[in-house]
Parts: C-alpha cells; sequence; structure tokens
C-alpha cells in the first residue's frame, strides 16, 4: 500500500511533503484558508483548491482503511484470510473494489443457495459445473431430501443453481468485468409509467428516451431520477440497446467466457446455459444495474453541487456597491412598497410602506415621500428588489431622482431571493425585534447593493436561487460544500471587526458561533475594538483560535496600521524589520510600492517565515486590506419592456446572469422571467462549460430569439451578429441536453430536442457461442 500523502499527492500532482505537511496542519485544527494564506511556506504553495480536495481525499482514504482493517479483521476471525486475499484487500483503491472481495465472506441473511448447501446438494452443483458431460436429471436423483424441501429433480437442480449463481455473484473479478463492460456500452434508458403521461407532462423528453451510460449529464440524471421518484418514469440500463431483450446479451456471453465454458453438445449444456441467463438476468444485472444507477447519481450530485457552489461564489464575490447611505424599496402592489433607509455602515436609519401602485395608485404621494426620505437622509443608493412591481417601482425611483436637486441617488434592482427567508429568521428577530416582518426585508435589499458577500452569509445558501436540482442532492453534502464556499469568500475579502454581524463572524477562520457571538458581545459591553491584541480578551477566544482569525479580521483607524491589512500579528515583527532596514514607518510603507522594492528580502527572512511569506507581506503592504472582488457595475435594463409581453424577437437587451447550468446560462432581463442562453448561443467558438464564457452576476447583451408568453419560455443568445434563423442553430453540437425541470423558479429555456434510439436489425449473437451451446439455449427459449 502506499501512502495516503502518496497517493493524493499523485492525484494532485504535487511532492508528498507538501501533502505530508498540509495533512499535519489540518489534524493540528487549522482551517483551509488560514493554511492556504499564512502557511505557504509549509505546503510549499498550496492553494485553497488543492487544500480542499485534499481534505476530502483525505476523508475518504481514512474511513476506506477503517473498512479495510474492519474487512480484514472479520475474515481473520472467520479462519479464511488467504495471504493473496490479504494482499488483494490492501491494494483495493476504492470502497466498490473493497466490498466486492469482502461479498463471500460477508455475513448474510439465509439464502436459497445456503438452504440448498444446508440440505447436501453442494456436491452436486459442483459436479456438474466441472463435468458438462454429466446429465443433470439423472445425477440430482441421488441428492432428493424430502425432509429439506427438495422433493424431486427439479427442486434439486433450482438448489445446485442457486449454489453456482450465488458464487457468480460473488466474484470480484466477475463484478468488476460486467461493470466495466457495462459503463462502456450499456444505455441508461428511460421509458413513461404506463397512465402517467398527463401527469408526468414535464418529463415528456424522457417518456422514450435512451443515451450511453457513461455520458449521461448531470441535469438530465437528476431530471429522469426525480421523475422516478415521482412514479412517472422507469430507468433501466440496457446492456445490448440494439438487440431484442429475448436474444443472449453480451453481458450472459461476458460470463461464459470468464468462467471458460466452451460447451460443445455435452449433456450439462442446457442447464449451465439456464445458470448463466439466471445468474445474470435474477441477480448480477439488477444488482449492477442498482449499483452503477446510484453511482450515476453520486455522480450527478457532485456535479450539480460544484455547479451551486460555484455560482454561489460568483453571486458571494460580487461587486459591492460600498459603504454609501441606502433606501431600500421592497416592491409590492396590494400591500405596498416596504421602505428601509441604512447609513453607510448598514444601520437602520427609516422604515415606512408606500402604495404607489394599484389598487391604491398613490403615485404622487408616494415620490413626495420617497423624494423627502432621500432628502431627509441623503440617499446616494436605491436598491429596489426584482420581484412584483420591480420595474414600476424602478419607474418611480426615476421620477424621484428627477425631482432631486443636490444628491442625485443611482437607482439599482438587486435580486430580492432569500430575503423574505431571512426576514422571518431567528437571526433577523435577534437584529430588529421590534421590526415587523415585511419590512426586515427591505433591509436586507438595502444592505445587499452595499455588501452583498455580509449580507447573504445570513441567509440560507439554498434560498438564494442559484441552484440546480439542489433539493434532489445529499443535503449533507451540499451544506458541507457550500459551508465551504462562503468560508473561502469571506476569508477571501475579510471581516470588519467593529461592524460585522455575528453571522458574518461565524464564517471567519477559527471562529465558531458562540465565539462570534462573544466578539459581538465584547464589542457591545467595550466600544469597538482598538486593535487585534482586544481579541484575546474575548471568552472562549482562546490562542489557537486568535491564531487562525487574526489576519482575516480588519480594524480600521486603530492603534496599529497594520490591523487594516491582511498582515498576520505573528509576522509583525518582520514587518518591523522591513521598518528598520528602510529607516521608516508603517503608514509611509502603506501602499509605497517604491519604498518597498527596495527592501532586501534576504535580511529579513527568519527561521519561521521565509522568502515566500515576506513576498506575500511586501504584495499586502502595497495593497493594504485590498479587496479581491470586481469593480461596482449595474445592468441597466431597457425602458418600456417590463414584463414579458413586452419583449420582441430581435430585441437586444442587456441582462445580469443569475444563474449558470451546464447547459447555459440564466439572464434576468427585468421582466419577472428568467431566459436562457443555451451553451450552443454562449459565443461562436466551442465551450465545454458555460463557466468558460459568464458567471453569476455577469452583465451581457443578449438577443430575443424566441418568446412564449404561455409557457413563459424566453430564448436568447449572446451571438449577436446572427440572424435570428443562424442564432436558433447551434455553433456547435451542444453536449448538454437542457430539460424542463432543471430551471429554478422563473427561470425558463430552450426545450431540448428528442435524442432518436438507434434502432439496427437484430443479429445472431448466438454465432459466438458455439453451435452445441447455441442448440441449448435455443431450447431454453422454446
Amino acid at each position: 500500500m502506499i501512502s495516503i500523502a502518496e497517493q493524493i499527492a499523485k492525484e494532485l500532482n504535487v511532492s508528498p511533503v507538501q501533502i505530508n505537511a498540509a495533512i499535519t496542519l489540518l489534524d493540528d485544527g487549522a482551517t483551509v484558508p488560514f493554511i492556504a494564506r499564512y502557511r505557504k511556506e509549509a505546503t510549499q504553495g498550496l492553494d485553497d483548491n488543492h487544500l480542499r480536495h485534499l481534505n476530502q481525499r483525505l476523508t475518504y482514504i481514512r474511513d476506506l482503511n477503517d473498512r479495510r482493517n474492519v474487512i480484514l479483521k472479520s475474515i481473520e476471525e472467520q479462519g479464511k484470510l488467504t495471504p493473496a486475499l490479504s494482499d488483494a484487500l490492501n491494494q483495493a483503491d476504492n470502497k466498490t473494489r473493497l466490498e466486492d472481495l469482502y461479498l463471500p465472506y460477508k455475513p448474510k441473511r439465509r439464502t436459497k443457495g445456503q438452504i440448498a448447501i444446508e440440505a447436501g446438494i453442494e456436491p452436486l452443483a459442483n459436479k456438474l459445473y466441472n463435468d458438462w458431460r454429466l446429465v443433470p436429471e439423472t445425477e440430482a436423483t441421488a441428492f432428493i431430501n424430502v425432509d429439506a424441501g427438495f422433493k424431486e429433480e427439479k427442486d434439486v437442480l433450482d438448489g445446485a443453481m442457486a449454489i453456482i449463481i450465488e458464487r457468480f455473484a460473488e466474484d470480484a473479478s466477475l463484478l468488476q468485468k460486467l461493470r466495466s463492460h457495462l459503463l462502456k456500452q450499456a444505455h441508461l434508458t428511460s421509458t413513461l409509467v404506463k397512465g402517467k403521461a398527463q401527469e408526468g407532462a414535464k418529463y415528456k423528453d424522457y417518456f422514450e428516451h435512451s443515451e450511453r451510460l457513461k455520458s449521461v449529464p448531470s441535469h438530465r440524471m437528476l431530471a429522469m431520477l426525480r421523475g422516478r421518484s415521482e412514479s412517472v418514469l422507469k430507468l433501466v440500463i440496457d446492456v445490448d440497446p440494439q438487440q431484442d431483450s429475448a436474444g443472449y446479451s453480451s453481458a450472459e456471453q461476458l460470463i461464459t467466457e470468464h468462467y471458460n465454458l466452451r460447451l460443445t453438445g455435452q449433456a450439462g449444456a442446457e442447464f449451465l446455459t439456464k445458470v448463466v441467463r439466471n445468474a445474470w438476468r435474477t441477480k448480477l444485472g439488477l444488482s449492477l444495474e442498482t449499483e452503477l444507477i446510484g453511482n450515476l447519481r453520486e455522480q450527478a450530485e457532485v456535479e450539480a453541487i460544484k455547479v451551486f457552489a460555484t455560482n454561489l461564489s460568483d453571486l458571494l464575490m460580487a461587486a459591492p456597491a460600498g459603504p454609501k447611505v441606502t433606501l431600500g424599496l421592497d416592491p409590492g402592489l396590494r400591500t405596498g412598497c416596504k421602505l428601509a433607509v441604512v447609513d453607510a455602515t448598514g444601520k437602520l436609519l427609516h422604515t415606512s410602506t408606500i402604495f404607489p401602485h394599484a389598487p391604491q395608485n398613490h403615485w404622487d404621494k408616494s415620490v413626495r415621500a420617497l423624494v423627502n426620505l432621500c432628502q431627509q437622509h441623503k440617499v446616494e443608493l436605491i436598491a429596489i428588489g426584482n420581484g412584483t412591481a420591480s420595474r414600476e417601482s424602478d419607474k418611480l425611483a426615476g421620477e424621484v431622482i428627477l425631482g432631486l436637486e443636490k444628491i442625485k441617488p443611482n437607482k439599482v434592482i438587486v435580486s430580492e431571493a432569500g430575503a423574505s427567508v431571512y426576514s422571518a429568521s431567528e437571526l433577523a428577530a435577534k437584529e430588529f425585534p421590534d421590526l415587523d416582518v415585511s419590512l426586515r426585508g427591505a433591509v436586507s435589499i438595502a444592505r445587499r447593493l452595499q455588501d452583498p458577500l455580509a449580507e447573504l452569509v445570513k441567509i440560507d445558501p439554498k434560498a438564494i436561487g442559484v441552484g440546480q436540482y439542489q433539493h434532489d442532492v445529499s443535503q449533507s453534502q451540499l451544506i458541507k460544500t457550500l459551508d465551504d464556499v462562503i468560508e473561502d469568500c469571506v476569508n477571501a475579502v475579510g471581516v470588519d471587526l467593529n461592524s460585522a454581524s455575528v453571522a458574518l463572524l461565524t464564517r471567519v477562520s477559527g471562529l465558531t458561533k458562540t465565539m462570534a457571538q462573544n466578539v459581538v458581545n465584547y464589542r457591545d459591553e467595550n466600544g469597538r475594538f482598538n486593535n487585534r491584541k482586544e481579541l484575546k480578551k474575548v471568552a472562549r477566544l482562546g490562542p489557537k483560535a486568535f491564531e487562525q482569525a487574526a489576519g482575516f479580521l480588519r480594524i480600521a483607524q486603530g492603534d496599529n496600521p497594520l490591523d487594516q491589512s491582511g498582515v498576520h500579528p505573528e509576522t509583525y515583527p518582520v514587518v518591523e524589520k522591513i521598518i528598520a532596514q528602510l529607516n521608516a514607518s508603517v503608514s509611509d510603507l502603506l501602499t509605497n510600492s517604491e519604498q518597498l522594492s527596495k527592501v532586501n528580502i534576504a535580511d529579513v527572512v527568519t527561521a519561521e517565515f521565509g522568502e515566500v511569506t515576506v513576498n506575500d507581506i511586501i504584495k499586502e503592504l502595497e495593497k493594504p486590506g485590498r479587496d479581491p472582488r470586481p469593480e461596482f457595475k449595474t445592468a441597466n435594463f431597457k425602458e418600456g419592456v417590463n414584463t414579458i409581453n413586452d419583449l420582441e424577437v430581435g430585441m437586444i437587451l442587456e441582462g445580469v446572469i443569475s444563474n449558470v447550468a451546464n447547459f447555459g446560462a440564466f439572464v434576468d432581463l427585468g421582466v419577472h422571467q428568467d431566459g436562457l442562453v443555451h451553451i450552443s448561443s454562449l459565443t461562436n467558438k466551442f465551450v465545454s462549460d458555460p463557466r468558460e464564457v459568464v458567471k453569476a452576476g455577469d452583465i451581457v447583451k443578449v438577443k430575443v430569439t424566441e418568446v412564449d408568453p404561455a409557457r413563459k419560455r424566453i430564448s436568447l443568445t449572446m451571438r449577436l451578429d446572427d440572424t435570428i434563423e443562424q442564432s436558433t442553430k447551434p455553433a456547435h453540437k451542444p453536449s448538454h441536453k437542457p430539460n424542463n425541470n432543471n430551471a429554478p423558479k422563473n427561470q425558463v429555456h430552450n426545450k431540448p430536442q428528442k435524442e432518436q434510439r438507434a434502432h439496427k436489425p437484430k443479429e445472431a449473437n448466438n454465432a459466438v457461442m458455439g453451435n452445441a451451446f447455441a442448440d441449448a439455449f435455443a431450447k431454453l427459449k422454446k
């Protein structure tokens, strides 16, 4: 067995030394963001992607080794552990292979084969398997056991068959061959459950669908699995899609070859043919179908979770508008538009409700109210939720801006996904105990424009609306992955220690929810933090937590200018050596690239912090507390285009990428229904992944190619120079087939063309088996 470090190092194409260093740090309680940022010296530069993969594989391999030890002990206690078996178990590099090898020794319920063995029929099974010249019916006579339930030759032969079939089913080598064979040529076939056509209309693309098992994309797999769970679809694995199901399958032929069953007219040919057929159709085929569909589910879930994680990362890392006084407007019709004004730090200043739209139609009164609010609080931004009546409210805001003379705020339509979830949450209740639930949403809308990351961490990621089949995947794995994404994003940006919420602080490296609450409590009781050292006074925040968190917590206008940077307190002595070498103060060095370029690195490195760390410190001093997020920009929705009915084919519009799936990208055009740019319409070049071209939050220009108001479908293209006829033809053969059930609520996309299953003339596959074996099979068919 190679070591865990060697195995993971090979997968990541790095050295075992790097992996061992990272494993030691992880086992010591260090977090991935901390190791990636402040332990580059030890890991020789492993980034957070390497470390996340390492952490995941480390858990898997350790679980595999634990299971291996349990299996070895179990077989040894049975007295059946041979050197060859022990070696095979130790060489198994995945759980499937390990469990295959364990099958013959695994405690199991009493089977037909075991009952036959107990009745003394095993010698007959051995004789018939080893000597094909024997006549099964004649040999079976001697093994009749009335007391055990084997009253006649047929019962005895059925028992012998059960024994042999169970041996086949527990043959790890055969299982591996069959599994490989299925993955190479089998198809996954989906058919409609009788009588479910109307109920399952949304799955009509899968009523008669077949495609190669190895190439089923995640979104189609999850769609079919959902259809099966709703009893609309039936899924099977077809090993020979071009052959009549009654014929002798290639899998059965593989079994005969595996056991070298060269039957040439022997008396036992028909019996053994039946054994092979039943072994495949009643045992091996069914178990492998369950296993492989399960594996496809797992792979599809992994891909779906990856899609969700990527979109969430893009959304969290969206450009912040910054610390500006912001008015949040949560649009509504009958219940009115909820307003909330927050100051530059996100502190709530004012809330109210106006009724500019039907049925009240207090337009002029609402304009005056908004003008007064903007003037009173010197509002710089107006954040408008993109829900019901958003475009009407956008028009209202435009009229308000025209009525202002001094400070004219910018208006921005922002996603309000998850705002209602936050409003009713325990966190919102603690933050605004006296505020009506409906008004909390307006506060969230305002704050998420100021800083999307700081506000969205308060909301369950699954409520933000950037997932793909998020309710169909493993919830524990989804939650863990999304938590990792949030942790990476929060720590990449850094957190203001004096304004961060408990929700945001909880995501900082090394801090638990209790510690985060204690930080806020300390701040409430003692005032703002003036330096990072004060963190050590916070209850239950010990040395280890301080080490992990301090570098990611920033203090503006504190006692030490370094506290507002990403320089870790443990390396402040290195900065002092730089200061002494350049004969300058910290303030003189911050943002002074010319001065910092004169540092003689060799003179400031220490045994603990080498050249890599010193270079990182210098980069941080050049741009202290730099924000990795992009510059703030907004999309300009076309005036007069407020609903899907206002869209016309050929229109060129600006929109925001709201979600990216494997088959294309959804675009918010400001009409309450997102349109789809299929992967083939993103660019004139071939792309295998839409994320090569766009990501969530990007502002793009698109052309409308098709509008179907009845079904609420909008088709778009980013190939703006194409004619409408051209834009509906893919620039390359689509590698993904979208399905109608994959889009999040209020998102639409093209209906895929049906994939045609190829049919070929039936072939005489029996020719490969030898004439006598074919004759025996022919008799069996009759």
